[in-house]
């Protein structure tokens, strides 16, 4: 299965999960995740894929600054509503990485490691994601805006074509190489953009 090149650029993440250590699923217990995996999740590349993964990836950085964040230790809110627009590819992806998950959750072992209900939608905040260390307590706040990366005019008009079915397959060809330019400008060229993705303490 091939991707295009820029996905194995992307900066990835290295997790400490208890429960795969004591299941002796990963040595040590530490997981480590890039942007393909959270596009085989989704089934698909587009910026609320790109959004989402690089939300998590810039909240846990502030919340783990000392070493490995520790999946399944970690609280996600969403202030959309579960069928709100994306709030659902949004919480697969952070999920993914986090461990959090909802009411079908893992439910633990003897008391440990459960994951469910980390996963909220319909928060009160103020941003459009909330990650809690569920030791310390502490917070971040992450809020994404993809218009600092706007798509290019060109891909704008294909998309008229591709919807109505009459494009070519040169315009097909077009569209995806163009679509993904946009997402490897927000995750290459805009990875550490505050504009793009603001991320503080909550």
């Amino acid at each position: 299965m091939s991707h295009p090149e820029f996905f194995a650029a992307v900066p990835r993440i290295t997790l400490h999960d208890p429960l795969a250590e004591l299941l002796g699923a990963a040595e040590n217990g530490l997981i480590e995740y890039g942007y393909t995996d959270a596009v085989k999740l989704a089934g698909h590349s587009c910026p609320t894929v790109a959004g989402a993964y690089l939300m998590t990836l810039r909240a846990l950085a502030k919340l783990y600054p000392e070493g490995q964040p520790e999946r399944g230790g970690i609280r996600v809110e969403l202030k959309a509503a579960q069928a709100d627009g994306t709030a659902g590819v949004t919480a697969a992806v952070a999920g993914l990485l986090t461990g959090a998950a909802g009411e079908g959750g893992f439910k633990g072992l003897g008391g440990r490691f459960s994951r469910r209900n980390l996963l909220q939608f319909a928060a009160g905040i103020d941003a459009e994601l909330c990650f809690t260390r569920m030791d310390s307590g502490a917070r971040v706040t992450a809020a994404y805006h993809p218009e600092v990366v706007p798509p290019s005019p060109e891909l704008q008009e294909l998309m008229p074509k591709l919807l109505s079915g009459a494009a070519s397959a040169a315009d097909k060809t077009a569209f995806g190489r163009l679509w993904q330019m946009r997402v490897k400008r927000i995750l290459i060229d805009h990875f550490d953009d505050q504009e793009l993705v603001l991320c503080q303490p909550a």
